[in-house]
């Protein structure tokens, strides 16, 4: 039986062949991953193509590593609760991280890119092999796209929309929660990274030209930094401001809203995307209501003095009572 070796184009400047299963799995055994920092609300990780790391940054700019020994991580992402998912374009493994650096494999014999979840908190992949496949927290996965190009970079916006950057068309495509395909953009030069800010405009790393543009939500596009050197990752931090991993350099790069750039870090090995771990969030255990039981005290017994009796009078027949409903139990 022959195996397919599948070739992945990271970026013009490199191109990556996956191994045969049976190999990738032996030189994945030998490679075993190191949990070496907790993650923490507000830093950012960075997937460190080239090192095979994943790295951790303070918002101060503290750098250390969370992860190790792993085959060719790409996209980043954290669910709700705090978790870390990272492809592994190599393996072609999801892993999911705990926030104390514990890994596990979320889904396997993929071609994975760029990773996003939806509110419902599935998870999205962008896969090599033209399709976006949907995973539920439990790992069931379905394809809810497929004839895409090139798809790397995904991101969600307020409505629930998923965008996608298809690379190798030149085009940011829109789908709808139910997989209506639109064209959002088109004609930009090897599209990788998105993401949106607080505004709700679309931010595209756009790796050949070397800019970094933005879109309206209605479309329009405009060049919000221009000049980089292979722009791969995008992400926003809860200030606004926007970090872009910048594969040729090696630096990661911090932009005000107003476009002021400075360098955030420096020394990467081809970096490619990046994720702010955001605060979890907590779903509150409804707290029981005690009730109280009241017995009431006896009424003192009053002695009647009998009066004559009346002509007996008709009793009305009573009207029946509507059925309580069950309480639910607090």
């Amino acid at each position: 039986m022959k195996t397919k070796t599948p070739t992945i184009n990271v970026s013009p400047r490199f191109s990556l062949r996956l191994a045969p299963t049976l190999v990738v799995a032996a030189v994945f055994i030998l490679s075993v991953a190191a949990q070496l920092t907790y993650a923490a609300p507000g830093d950012l990780f960075e997937s460190d193509f080239g090192s095979n790391n994943i790295y951790e940054f303070t918002p101060g700019g503290t750098r250390s590593t969370f992860a190790s020994g792993l085959n060719g991580p790409f996209g980043p992402a954290f669910n709700s609760a705090g978790n870390l998912f990272e492809t592994d374009a190599l393996s072609g493994n999801i892993y999911e991280f705990t926030p104390d650096g514990t890994r596990s494999t979320f889904a396997s014999g993929l071609e994975p890119y760029g990773l996003a979840f939806n509110s419902a908190g599935n998870l999205f992949e962008a896969d090599n092999t033209g399709n976006i496949y949907e995973f539920t927290p439990g790992g069931t996965r379905s394809t809810f796209a497929s004839g895409l190009t090139e798809p790397v970079g995904l991101a969600f916006n307020s409505a629930g929309n998923l965008f996608v950057a298809d690379a190798g068309s030149g085009n940011i495509y829109e789908f709808t929660p139910g997989g209506t395909r639109s064209t959002f953009a088109s004609g930009l030069n090897f599209p990788l990274g998105l993401a949106f800010n607080s505004a709700g405009n679309l931010f595209a790393a756009d790796q050949d030209s070397g800019n970094i543009y933005e879109f309206t939500p209605g479309g329009a596009r405009s060049t919000f930094a221009s000049g980089l050197n292979g722009p791969t990752g995008l992400a926003f931090n809860s200030a606004g401001n926007l970090f872009e991993s910048d594969q040729g350099s090696g630096n990661i790069y911090e932009f005000t809203p107003d476009g002021t750039r400075s360098t955030f870090a420096s020394g990467l090995n081809e970096s490619t995307f990046l994720a702010f771990e955001p605060t979890p969030t907590v779903t509150p255990t409804p707290t029981p209501t005690a009730t109280a039981t009241i017995t009431p005290s006896p009424s003192p017994t009053a002695t009647a003095t009998p009066t004559p009796t009346a002509a007996p009078r008709s009793t009305p027949t009573p009207r029946p009572r509507p059925t309580p409903r069950p309480r639910p139990t607090p």
